[in-house]
């Protein structure tokens, strides 16, 4: 081997007219040149799958942009009234009248009714501000609103209690005792569920009298008529509406603890690396087992299982008597059973771990000692953090519009549900069907797309802050760990600018691959839960053992896929090279030295996936805490469940504990990629290895050999 040093032209950075190269020769003969601290004969890379994720991002704002124009969050809470008008909504004068109620109990009967050809959505509807509730000594009426000859104003029509029955001519009258309107007889007591006014199947009789007495159409007083509406709210698609609208009404809480909380401790976690290493370990692995048996104890408290605290579909006051149930009360409880396998099997695995936990300890040291040489690791993450948390507001604020951007289309239900119309003074059976959210096959691929780009965007952040990592790290390795002219003054931003000017290419193409593969694992999944919906048979032990080893596989797949790309990732920022050309140049050098990195590596990733899950598990914590103030549980602001703004919070704080973390993770897999690639180029010496290196590997093979003696 031999090794001359030698003056050439600078390529990059201003004020730097020579950069020192380094002339290796291998065993093989093969010459290696070193500009610098690692190589700096790059040239752009993948500028084809640059180009497409320019594209990508156009498309992503031209959807975007289609559904802040056509969507309205306010479908996903509220209901449509007979004129197919949003409840709530200021533009059509229902600002306070969020609430749906249903008038006419028979149409409402019928729509329950098996193998009726009626549906509850063409039955009329009316938005109001509370439900009505029958009278003890009289009967109370809930009318149209006033319009045409009715002269009263909708201010005056609330504070009767949307009655003016009184004001009725002797035909209006008579058509409304025949069910067909402006007024319709309150019968049943209701409640709020979910803004739609919930029947109770037992009928006022001191109401039904008086409306027998007036020569009343026969009301048919069914339980069907509860079950009915109850069908309807609790419809998946009502309920994936409620849990939309959930992530809009408690967004404070997904910028508290999805951004903010992570944020602050993921800097406390790295900061505690950097000082206090020894403790880390343990610390990381008693915090995550309380961590996952808090959220557990939280799951329990809000599905009923334990405590008096669980949600509940009615808003507002009622007769404690009464007792609804609901879809999201079911989902609640299939978490909670979750929780309760995962966390046993967390603590088990805890236990079984705990003896191999010293292992992990001499490994952190690594990137403590490589952190406390570039400090400005530690901050780093801050920008790509403050990038995607732009991102995901913008992302969110589209995804509800999106969700709510069908178009609201009167139904043609051909059933006789006439009615008196005050507009046109004449009872109306033409245009008396109901109204719904029209969704075309084109939102349904507008929502696809958009959920899509949340995966590539995510990824795309990630995988360029890890680069951009992995770049600081080989440039304080390759100057054989030591603070010398070859490390720039700031290895960060050198490591960005190489990343913006070469690389972008080579990290959207990676990101990419990841993207797909884990959006393709969630299409699978949803679509196998679809289909079991629809298939009743029970599955076979054949079916079961095939479903549970694709899934396995698919798994394995992802992330095997996730480690090949973060190794390609250090060998870009290394090399310079493609993200094909990197993958395979990382595969070789994992291949060839496989022994030596599985045995520093794995404890070492185990810990720091547990340190990820502490900084999550709290994010979820918290905000299970700060959905049960009296603000998320009022009528107005009231948060059907915890379960969907709780994980999301838990994704956030997982995504940004990655980001964070990724200054230990990456630091670690470039040294050690550092130490391998050095070591094939040096007949199996590494010549830059830093000292601490050296010393942590020699004590990985001594605890090696200590623990299989000890087992």
């Amino acid at each position: 081997m031999g090794e001359s040093t030698m003056r050439y032209p600078s390529r990059e950075g201003e004020g730097n007219p020579t950069t020192t190269t380094t002339t290796t020769t291998t065993s093989t003969g093969r010459t290696i040149q070193r500009e610098g601290i690692i190589k700096h004969n790059r040239k752009c890379r993948d500028i084809a799958f640059l180009v497409l994720f320019i594209a990508f991002w156009i498309g992503m704002i031209v959807n975007s942009s289609f559904g802040f124009n056509k969507g309205n969050p306010s479908r996903l809470t509220y209901g449509l009234d007979y004129r197919g008008n949003v409840c709530g909504s200021k533009h059509a004068d229902l600002n306070e009248l969020e609430i749906r109620y249903w008038p006419n109990p028979n149409q409402v009967y019928e729509s329950g009714r098996k193998n009726s050809q009626f549906k509850l959505e063409n039955a009329r509807s009316i938005c109001l501000m509370e439900c009505p509730i029958p009278s003890e000594d009289a009967l109370n009426w809930v009318c149209d609103y006033p319009e045409g000859d009715i002269q009263i104003s909708m201010d005056e029509w609330i504070d009767r209690n949307y009655d003016y029955f009184e004001y009725l001519t002797p035909n209006l009258r008579n058509s409304s005792v025949q069910l067909q309107g402006p007024c319709y007889p309150v019968i049943f007591p209701s409640v709020n569920v979910y803004w739609s006014c919930q029947f109770i199947a037992r009928v006022s009789n001191i109401s039904l009298q008086h409306w027998q007495q007036m020569g009343g159409v026969h009301i048919n007083d069914d339980i069907i008529i509860d079950k009915s509406i109850h069908r309807s709210i609790n419809s998946r698609q009502a309920v994936l509406k409620r849990y939309m609208a959930d992530v809009g009404k408690s967004w404070p809480v997904l910028i508290v603890c999805g951004g903010m909380l992570p944020l602050f401790l993921s800097v406390i976690w790295l900061i505690m690396i950097r000082y206090f290493v020894a403790g880390m370990t343990w610390i990381t692995l008693i915090v995550f087992n309380i961590l996952i048996i808090s959220a557990t104890m939280l799951y329990y408290l809000k599905a009923g299982w334990i405590g008096s605290d669980a949600i509940s579909p009615i808003i507002g006051e009622h007769d404690p008597y009464i007792h609804v149930s609901g879809r999201d009360q079911a989902h609640l409880h299939f978490v909670a059973a979750l929780m309760t396998v995962v966390m046993a099997v967390s603590v088990l695995s805890s236990i079984a771990i705990a003896r191999r936990i010293l292992m992990a300890t001499s490994v952190l040291k690594v990137a403590a000692t490589v952190i406390g040489k570039v400090r400005v690791l530690i901050v780093f993450p801050v920008v790509p953090y403050t990038l995607l948390t732009i991102f995901y507001m913008i992302w969110t604020s589209a995804a509800l519009h999106l969700f709510s951007s069908g178009q609201i289309r009167q139904n043609s239900c051909h059933s006789d549900c006439c009615a008196y119309d005050l507009r046109l003074k004449r009872v109306d059976c033409d245009t008396c069907c109901g109204y719904r959210i029209h969704y075309t096959p084109h939102i349904e691929v507008a929502i696809l797309f958009h959920l899509f780009g949340c995966y590539w965007a995510t990824q795309f952040f990630i995988a360029c802050s890890s680069t951009v990592i992995a770049g600081s790290v080989a440039s304080f390795y390759w100057a054989r760990g030591e603070t010398s002219q070859e490390i720039p003054s700031l290895p960060v931003f050198s490591s960005m600018k190489r990343l913006m000017r070469y690389s972008l290419g080579s990290v959207a193409i990676g990101s990419l691959i990841v993207s797909f593969v884990e959006f393709f694992q969630s299409m699978l999944k949803s679509i196998r839960r679809k289909l079991k919906g629809i298939d009743t048979t029970p599955e076979t032990r054949i079916e079961k053992l095939t479903s549970s080893s694709s899934q396995c596989c698919l798994g394995f797949i992802g992330w095997t896929i996730k480690s090949v790309n973060r190794n390609a990732y250090i060998m870009i920022a290394i090399t310079g090279k493609g993200f094909f050309r990197a993958s395979e140049i990382a595969t070789g050098l994992i291949m060839n030295n496989i022994v030596r990195i599985g045995r520093v590596n794995v404890i070492g990733d185990v810990v720091l996936f547990l340190g990820k899950l502490c900084v999550s598990l709290s994010s979820a914590v918290f905000a299970f805490l700060m959905l049960d103030n009296h603000k998320y549980k009022s009528a107005h602001n009231k948060v059907s469940s915890p379960l969907f703004p709780v994980l999301v919070c838990w994704g956030l704080g997982y995504v940004v504990a990655t980001l964070f973390f990724a200054v230990v993770e990456m630091s670690i897999d470039t040294i050690i990629l550092s130490y391998c690639q050095d070591s094939e180029e040096h007949h199996g010496t590494a010549q830059y290895a830093p000292t601490f290196l050296v010393e942590t590997l020699n004590d990985q093979d001594d605890m090696q050999r200590l623990i299989q003696g000890s087992s």
